[in-house]
């Protein structure tokens, strides 16, 4: 491991981590991919060195966090550190994409409840308080800027009402939140690392054709179960039946998401079209609900005539 390896490795890892900080709206976006570098180092140069150079990050964080009065970028860089040999691990075992993705999903969220349970123990806090309270002091940290902002006392009271619905829905769903978190970040750097390994000319993990990706039949009755429960009057069931149902929709998404890739590529759809379809799937709900629905009923519709195929 040479200079540049490190001032690669770890000025990027860093650049990222900070964008989070000092790059509004963008920035906490761009610091999800913070595993990338670490991930790509640790197939180029292997398991060993990149764990030299995810120590020097780590180190270089604390002084960076220490500057910056920021100390969750420590916190932050271990994760993504860990997280980046971990997905290098999974693709060098050439395991199936939803494989990868599930099995990253649980190890991440248990490096996050373990950092989480090291960070709480000052405050006597479990691993679930603590994110509990992050999101409660960010939505009171919301209302305070809102309410500066010299807004009309109507439109206020209207404001914190709404807050007020928001807190107890965040108090039924944080846990779910939790884990689509952790599997978005694993997803997102797993589909992009593929480009960098073409560009870095390393092997690039084969998961077959993603546009005919499709989740698992016997998942809809876990759907059916969960829909089912939420009409049941105990309360702790119900917590169960909500999360469960947000994990399952989010995997009917990426589901329809499939289909929604597959018939852009069967069209030759060009790029500059494909991320107006994106964008627009990004900003407009009735989009997310009409591609999760498409995931959904594939099981029966079959929209890409897979099953037909397969059949013949």
């Amino acid at each position: 491991m040479n200079a540049h390896h490190v001032l690669g490795g770890v000025g990027t890892a860093l650049a990222l981590l900070l964008a989070s900080v000092w790059i509004p709206v963008v920035g906490p976006f761009l610091s999800l991919l913070t595993p990338l570098p670490f991930l790509y180092c640790s197939v180029k140069l292997g398991v060993s060195q990149t764990v030299k150079l995810s120590c020097v990050s780590i180190l270089a964080s604390s002084v960076v966090a220490a500057v910056t009065r920021q100390p969750q970028l420590i916190f932050l860089c271990f994760e993504f550190s860990v997280l980046g040999l971990i997905l290098s691990e999974l693709l060098r075992r050439e395991l199936p994409i939803g494989t990868s993705i599930l099995l990253g999903t649980c190890l991440m969220l248990l490096m996050g409840l373990l950092v989480l349970a090291v960070a709480g123990m000052r405050r006597n806090l479990g691993p679930l308080e603590m994110v509990h309270g992050y999101l409660q002091e960010s939505l009171e940290e919301t209302a305070r800027l809102y309410t500066q902002v010299g807004v009309e006392p109507d439109k206020a009271g209207e404001f914190q009402e709404s807050l007020h619905v928001l807190r107890e829905g965040l108090a039924w769903v944080y846990p779910s939140l939790m884990v689509l978190a952790s599997s978005f970040v694993v997803w997102l750097n797993v589909i992009l690392s593929r480009p960098l390994f073409r560009k870095g000319n390393l092997k690039v993990p084969d998961f077959g054709a993603l546009d005919r990706w499709q989740s698992p039949e016997l998942m809809v009755w876990g759907l059916i179960a969960a829909g089912f429960s939420l009409f049941l009057p105990f309360s702790p069931l119900r917590l169960v039946a909500v999360n469960a149902l947000m994990i399952i929709l989010a995997i009917y998404f990426f589901h329809g998401l499939s289909i929604l890739l597959f018939y852009l590529n069967k069209y030759r759809v060009p790029l500059w079209m494909r991320l107006g379809v994106y964008g627009l799937i990004l900003v407009q709900q009735v989009f997310v609900i009409g591609v999760t629905m498409g995931g959904l009923f594939d099981e029966w519709l079959d929209l890409r005539r897979i099953h037909q195929k397969n059949r013949s």
